[in-house]
């Protein structure tokens, strides 16, 4: 026999197959809940505890995503892209870049032209570091075992930017977080890309004390959404700056560190490093 969450699983993969096929119809809250039986009330506050997002926002990811692929292989013009699309016209295109990629349609085309990043390696209690900064701030950090491999990974976030190896005022205070004092931390400047999901999830994680754990599932919890643990493990590994935003002090619900994107003995030496210092401070 079904259990009702089961059958709530199935609305919910239902409805994304709808809005997957249907996206350039811009189909609306209430067309999608009828397909599910659903009202559009109860409809839309399952679909977002399930998949974390609303089925609005989810709409609009994907009918990003296709924009995206339209401006950069086939390099379309705006007005093309927001039609093939669905969408009314290049302003609602315009609208949902800035609000879910943080740049214009054109800048995205461009990959980045005119964005002006400076960076630098430096050392850390964990090794080499690749640190990245626009005039905003940090955009981001990573543990550079291979400085070349390194450099080539942010190069492909931003193609077409401009950069210059120098360490600025910006990178400075960001270093200030692997010293033991740490009354400076406030001054650190983040300069992200992401979306209003993974944004709500490194929000959270900013908020996890220095020697502190938190499970995925207690993640999920706190930004309101219980049903989308795998969700946030995902946006907690797409964060772009490396211990700035901790996503080292997310672990298993068994209570096992898992995995981390730059090794599992770097966590564990993470975890203990700031245990040990926390440890040190209260003596």
């Amino acid at each position: 026999m079904e259990t009702q969450e089961t059958i709530n699983y199935q609305r919910i993969a239902e409805a994304i197959g709808y809005i997957s096929r249907h996206f350039k119809e811009q189909p609306s809250l209430d067309e999608v809940a009828e397909k599910v039986n659903m009202s559009a009330f109860h409809f839309q506050r399952m679909f977002t505890d399930w998949a974390g997002i609303s089925p609005k926002k989810f709409q609009q990811y994907l009918s990003l995503d296709y924009a995206k692929g339209i401006l950069k292989e086939k390099q379309a013009t705006l007005f093309d892209a927001a039609f093939e699309t669905g969408l009314s016209g290049t302003g609602r295109l315009h609208d949902l870049f800035i609000n879910i990629e943080g740049m214009t349609p054109a800048e995205y085309k461009n990959g980045g032209k005119a964005l002006n990043i400076n960076y630098s390696f430096a050392d850390s209690p964990f090794g080499n570091i690749l640190v990245a900064s626009t005039a905003k701030g940090i955009c981001y950090l990573a543990f550079a075992d291979d400085e070349k491999e390194a450099f080539a990974q942010l190069q492909q976030l931003f193609p077409n930017a401009a950069y210059r190896q120098v360490v600025d005022h910006i990178q400075q205070e960001a270093m200030f977080i692997f010293q033991k004092d740490w009354s400076k931390l406030s001054n650190i400047k983040l300069h992200l890309k992401g979306t209003p999901f993974q944004l709500k999830v490194w929000e959270a994680l900013l908020r996890i004390p220095m020697g502190g754990l938190e499970t995925y599932g207690s993640l999920a919890k706190e930004i309101q959404s219980p049903n989308a643990s795998r969700a946030v493990g995902s946006a907690v590994g797409d964060n772009p700056v490396a211990f700035l935003i901790p996503c080292h002090r997310v672990i298993r619900s068994t209570g096992e560190f898992g995995g981390y994107h730059w090794g599992a003995a770097r966590k564990s030496a993470m975890i203990g490093w700031e245990a040990a210092r926390i440890n040190a401070i209260a003596v």
